[in-house]
This record gives C-alpha cells, sequence and structure tokens, in this order.
C-alpha cells in the first residue's frame, strides 16, 4: 500500500497520567509514516516534561505550545505545522487500536478525496462506564457501520472527535478549524456534511475512549447542553431550514423551549405542537402551543422534534416514515 504521511494533530492540557499509554499507542502503529504534532494548552502539571521526552527519542513527534488559549487554537497551532497529505486528531488521554493510522489510510486510498474514513470507538473507565455512554458509543458505532452518520446529525455529535481521518485538501475545503465556535469537533462534523464529504462505512473497533470525571467534555462550560443547541439551530437555519415551507416544533420541554426561543430571536415563524394539556392553547414566547392532531392541518411541514423519551421518538419516527416523511428533509430529531 502506498503510505503518505499522515499529520495526527494532538492538544492536550494536563492529561500526564494518560499520556505514556496515549503516545506509546501512536509509536506501536502498524502504519508508520506519521507525524505527530502535539500542542500544549498550558498545562500545570508535567505533561509538557513527558511529551519533551518522548520527541527527543522520535523525531516524528513534534512538539509546540499554544500560539493563544483553547482546544481551537491547539488544533490551530497543530494544523499550520502539519505537511501530511492526510489528516487525524487525537485525544491525549484516549488510546488508537494498533491498526487505527493502516485502516483509515486504506479506507481513503481505496475511497478518494471527497470522504472521511471512520471506525468504531470504545469507551473505557476504571470508574466503569455510565449507561448514558454505553447508549451513546452503541448508537454511534450504528451509524458508523453503515456510513449514514448524517441521518441523525441534529441529535449528537455523530463523528468521534478523536475518530476520523481526511484528505488535506478536504479539511481546507471545510475550512479547518478556522471558526471559534463550540463544540468544535460538533462543529466540524456540520461543516463535513456542508461540504458533502461522505462517510465510509466501517465496522472495526480503532479508538479506545477514555471517561472520567474531570475530561474537559464533561466539566468545560464548552460541551454544555445549551452550546449543542446553540450550534444545531445555526447550521438548521444555514443547511436545511427551508422558509417556503411551514415549521413544526415538537415538543415543549426544557429543549423544545431553547429552539422555540431560537427560532423567535431569528424571526423564524413556526407551529408549536405538544400534548401536554397544561399547555395546549397556552402562549409561550407569545406563540401558542397546539395539540398533536393539528399537524395535519400543515401542507408539506418540516418538523423539528425536541421530544426526549425514547419511546416516544420511536413513535413519532415509526409514524412519520409511514407518512413517508423523510429524515434530514422532512423531520430532524434535535434529542
Amino acid at each position: 500500500m502506498n503510505q503518505p504521511l499522515i499529520s495526527i494533530l494532538t492538544p492536550f492540557k494536563n492529561t500526564a497520567e494518560f499520556l505514556p499509554e496515549c503516545l506509546n499507542s501512536i509509536i506501536s502503529q502498524s502504519y508508520q509514516n506519521w507525524e505527530l504534532l502535539i500542542v500544549d494548552d498550558y498545562s500545570t502539571d508535567n505533561s509538557y516534561q513527558i511529551v519533551e521526552k518522548f520527541a527527543q527519542n522520535d523525531n516524528r513527534i513534534k512538539l509546540f505550545k499554544n500560539n493563544d488559549h483553547g482546544i481551537i487554537e491547539a488544533l490551530k497551532t497543530a494544523y499550520s505545522n502539519s505537511e501530511g497529505n492526510l489528516i487525524t486528531r487525537m485525544d491525549s488521554d484516549d488510546v488508537m487500536a494498533s491498526a487505527k493510522l493502516e485502516t483509515m489510510a486504506k479506507q481513503l486510498l481505496d475511497y478518494g478525496k471527497g470522504h472521511i474514513a471512520l471506525g468504531f470507538v470504545k469507551y473505557f473507565s476504571e470508574e466503569g462506564i455510565s449507561d448514558g455512554y454505553s447508549k451513546y458509543e452503541n448508537w454511534l458505532n450504528n451509524l458508523t457501520e453503515n456510513g449514514n452518520n448524517y441521518s441523525d446529525l441534529y441529535k449528537e455529535c455523530v463523528i468521534a472527535s478523536p475518530c476520523w481521518m481526511v484528505y488535506k485538501t478536504d479539511l481546507d475545503r471545510c475550512n479547518a478549524f478556522n471558526p471559534n465556535r463550540y463544540p468544535e469537533d460538533y462543529d466540524l462534523v456540520f461543516r463535513f456534511y456542508e461540504a458533502k464529504l461522505k462517510c465510509i462505512p466501517s465496522s472495526q473497533i480503532l479508538h479506545y475512549w477514555r471517561d472520567y470525571s474531570w475530561r474537559t467534555s464533561r466539566t468545560h462550560e464548552h460541551y454544555a447542553m445549551n452550546y449543542f443547541l446553540d450550534i444545531k439551530m445555526y447550521y438548521f437555519l444555514k443547511l436545511n431550514f427551508d422558509s417556503s415551507r411551514p415549521l413544526a416544533l415538537l415538543g415543549a420541554g426544557f429543549k423544545g423551549k431553547v429552539i422555540a426561543s431560537h427560532l423567535v430571536k431569528n424571526n423564524v415563524p413556526f407551529h408549536w405542537i405538544c400534548d401536554n394539556p397544561k399547555k395546549i392553547g397556552r402562549k409561550i414566547y407569545d406563540v401558542m402551543l397546539h395539540d398533536y392532531p393539528s399537524i395535519e392541518t400543515l401542507k408539506n411541514p418540516q418538523i423539528i422534534v425536541s421530544v426526549a423519551n425514547a419511546d416516544a421518538q420511536k413513535e413519532i419516527k415509526q409514524l412519520l416514515n409511514n407518512k413517508q416523511i423523510k429524515p434530514m428533509e422532512d423531520y430532524f430529531f434535535f434529542c
């Protein structure tokens, strides 16, 4: 197999406990033509010194200080110093499967530009994996197995941030890490979708995703629910909203109210529908709430579903599919 140079982009901050295992998993890859652009985001532990020792023993490991602050700026710093034709991202607290780079590079070489190489992910933790993360892992891998990741784009981030690989030219076409918009991994996935990059189906575990209580995605405000809803609404209005069709919002719980406030703020008219008898016939944000049968009065609507209950979601999806209403065109699950 032709072996183009792979650039691995890795920000790190205070992950001294996990860095040796992470770095050794990269060094022991079956695919050896790689460079690691690893950027210290102002660590206060001995993380920098650990990486420095590895870099002294392997010139493929290139250590930098962040040009600014935060993950996005660290990714920009890494990317600006990269020389590879293929680009991937790695988290400093995770572990690569030994054939990860080889498998993803082969996928891209087989399918060509305009594609994203993916793989299964598996959570691991000394404290045990919560039911929520276990469900997310299964959901994500089910999407990846068929390469239909975009079908649930507005539910959660449909591509694991440290388990993708693309051609550098395609990443440039997506504007790489330039938007200063969090959560940065979800934002990039929306731009993959916007650029029409195709997801390559995969069913091989390529990445081991470490979970622990102080992980950034658990603790930093940039990964809070409101940021996810903000980014969903930004891209929905930009990429999928059809102003020539009536818009219906299903659900008036917490997420439904946040979505409604976005629509009101952006002067987007919508029909608000719920099954709560205490809310039907009342106004919230000066918008009247209606019962479910009223959706039948709308001609060719687009529908945002903000209902969180899993059983209710299944019923709604079955009902919509029976009416030949198409996902990511006619309806969008936002949770």
